[in-house]
């Protein structure tokens, strides 16, 4: 066997509730209550309302649930409309390393399983870590990105790891549904480049909908194709990358990874969360905003080349240009003290002083972001006036890193404003309470259900 598809199946099949540590535990409810209330958030989304038509059109015999509409279908489907929900707004976790992601685009593919089988809470607990592990040790060791691959071509092994422990899948079946994920969704970078698409949301979810239909395959009997990662036609030759080893993952002798993951505070990419702290550090110097004539943004090599990039980050024509956009996020910042997802709307990608202000950013290397990378996303943010005056701020850690981590009740206000507009405060906090003890929870299809819009 492959010893990377070796290593996964064992460690996803002995890995247990039992192994992980209380401080391990808490944090991946705190992921799983920021990435539901993102999901919600995103309910409304065109690219939600798309999957869940889709969605729609089957039915089941063993159906799963779309958050929000409640709606019953297959088990992919529904994988694949709740993970685009949950990345639309761009509002989930992230993690970087030699590549960066969105590991809690996984959960998708652990709670249908989950509901399927009426897996308990401590189930989906294991498997989220299990899915966050694995997505945040695979972006330790390669960066796909730089070979022309999007990064949900790492993630779709995470989904995968992260379903079969939600149905309990046996170990040489796990190894069967890596190796088909992995041979099936090879996913090019070009879904963030220029003007982006909406497919840039739903990426991840079509990957953990590929791993799911791979775990239901590998559960019947279905084999793939072997070695995956070292065969003459594998992982290794398609992205012509040098073989890698895993490092070990989480367990008594190593940290679990997902306590390095980091919370967004604003709903826009991750690698522009320093830049806008800092801009909103510098506003608060500024004596007024109407005489700005220019600002500067000196950031890692890594942001400059996923958020200012290309022209089209100075011109976005939709939203999904627009938060992957440091110009326009930083211009957004300034002028409004704060980026909401109401701000990238038509009404403001139209509005001429928002423009103005956007053709005045300039972006640059600096070589000191890039030595304290990825550990910090060191941004400093420099604004010069018509007078020569200049005001400047500096943030490596950006509210909700894990160096500067939000509170408990700072996670719980995010998710309760992110849904306001779609549950109702007795629904939120019956939602709440239930996650908050998700390990005491018996059927996670009791949680599912209680997300009815």
């Amino acid at each position: 066997m492959d010893p990377i598809v070796d290593y996964l199946s064992n460690y996803t099949t002995f890995l247990n509730f039992i192994d992980l540590p209380d401080d391990v535990v808490h944090h991946t409810k705190r992921l799983i209550i920021d990435t539901l209330g993102c999901a919600i958030g995103g309910y409304a989304s065109e690219p939600s309302k798309v999957a869940r038509l889709l969605a729609s059109t089957v039915s089941s015999t063993q159906p799963a649930t779309i958050l929000g509409s409640g709606q019953q279908t297959s088990l992919e489907l529904a994988t694949f409309a709740n993970g685009v929900m949950m990345r639309y707004l761009d509002f989930n976790d992230g993690y970087t390393g030699k590549e960066s992601g969105h590991p809690s685009d996984a959960i998708a593919a652990v709670l249908s399983p989950a509901e399927v089988v009426a897996g308990d809470g401590k189930r989906v607990i294991t498997a989220t870590v299990l899915a966050y592990e694995t997505f945040c040790r695979l972006c330790d060791a390669v960066c796909v990105r730089d070979r022309g691959f999007d990064h949900v071509t790492l993630g779709v092994i995470a989904s995968t790891v992260g379903a079969a422990k939600a149905i309990a899948l046996p170990r040489d079946k796990v190894a069967q549904a890596l190796n088909l994920s992995l041979a099936a969704n090879l996913a090019l970078y070009q879904t963030r480049l220029g003007e982006v698409s909406l497919w840039k949301g739903c990426a991840f979810a079509n990957a953990s909908r590929n791993a799911v239909f791979a775990v239901q395959l590998a559960a019947l009997g279905l084999t793939g194709p072997s070695p995956i990662f070292a065969g003459a036609g594998g992982f290794f030759r398609a992205l012509q990358c040098d073989p890698f080893t895993l490092e070990p993952f989480g367990g008594a002798e190593q940290p679990f990874k997902m306590l390095e993951c980091i919370i967004k505070g604003f709903p826009l990419g991750l690698y522009s969360q320093t830049v806008v702290d800092a801009v909103l550090q510098v506003r608060q110097q500024l004596p007024r905003l109407d005489d700005i004539q220019r600002i500067h943004i000196a950031t890692l090599q890594t942001a400059v080349n996923i958020m200012a990039g290309d022209a089209e980050k100075w011109h976005p024509a939709n939203r999904e240009t627009a938060d992957h956009s440091m110009p326009y996020t930083a211009a957004v910042a300034l002028m409004y003290g704060t980026v909401e997802a109401r701000h990238f709307e038509a009404a403001y990608l139209r509005d001429p002083a928002l423009l103005d202000l956007v053709q005045k950013v300039s972006v640059s290397v600096s070589d000191e972001a890039n030595r304290r990378a990825p550990e910090a996303m060191l941004s400093q943010v420099e604004v010069t006036t018509t007078s020569g005056a200049r005001y400047r701020a500096e943030v490596p850690y950006h509210r909700g890193h894990y160096k500067n981590p939000m509170s408990d009740q700072e996670v719980e206000t995010k998710f309760r404003t992110l849904v306001r507009e779609f549950l109702s405060p007795t629904q939120t906090d019956a939602l709440l309470e239930r996650l908050w003890h998700l390990e005491q929870v018996e059927d996670i299809g009791q949680v599912i259900r209680l997300i009815r819009i």
